[in-house]
């Protein structure tokens, strides 16, 4: 990867990120407290969902940042020659690209699946996608990678929220899984997926949409 490349990976990942999350952290308030095992209005309801924005947002920089340096570094290192240069196993290079920027299944699902729709849409008209259209896939992506991880979302917020000492304080992720499933069903492992949904897919827009448009008007 070129030093142009890097700086304008580095600047539009970490303004991405901060647009984000100064758009859209109330949204994430409101899923993790739907999502708690109080009860969402013991949980704080609506109250104080604004609270802690201004130090997200700036910590979000550095995260989102570093997030794409390493995305696109990889990329561009997995893809510059050798078996995973190959067109068919792009997916796989995307996967272990966003693995390697962020280790949670939500990146392995979204950026193969973002990369995929911008590839195939692109193929269909016949010229390079708009900053709009990447965003468009970008929300799309998030919300089936959003609905998918859910489960996992919720695990890891009953192990956040839990009493220390707790069965589902030790971290057992298919034991609070399946906890989750005998006390409150499908519903319960779905918790708080609507929310979720709104604000990763409306977050995908944002987030990968910005990004483009930043970094090619950097480059």
């Amino acid at each position: 990867m070129e030093r142009q490349e890097f700086v304008a990976s580095l600047v539009a990942g970490g303004c991405a990120g901060m647009c984000v999350d100064l758009t859209l952290f109330p949204l994430d308030t409101i899923k993790t407290r739907l999502q708690s095992q109080q009860g969402f209005y013991k949980a704080g309801g609506f109250r104080g969902i604004y609270a802690g924005v201004p130090s997200a947002a700036v910590g979000s920089f550095p995260n989102a940042a570093a997030f794409f340096v390493t995305y696109e570094c990889t990329k561009s290192l997995l893809g510059a020659g050798g078996a995973l240069a190959a067109p068919h196993v792009a997916p796989v290079t995307h996967m272990l690209a966003a693995s390697l920027g962020e280790i949670i299944p939500f990146s392995l699902v979204q950026f193969p699946l973002w990369e995929y729709l911008k590839t195939l849409w692109s193929w269909r008209q016949g010229h390079t996608l708009y900053s709009w259209q990447s965003a468009v896939c970008g929300a799309f992506a998030g919300a089936v990678a959003a609905f998918v991880t859910t489960p996992l979302d919720v695990a890891k917020t009953r192990i956040m929220l839990a009493k220390a000492g707790s069965s589902t304080a030790s971290g057992n992720i298919p034991l609070v899984l399946h906890d989750v499933w005998k006390s409150r069903g499908l519903s319960g492992l779905f918790a708080g997926s609507v929310p979720r949904i709104t604000f990763i897919s409306v977050g995908g827009f944002i987030f990968l949409g910005a990004y483009e448009k930043i970094r090619r008007s950097l480059l």
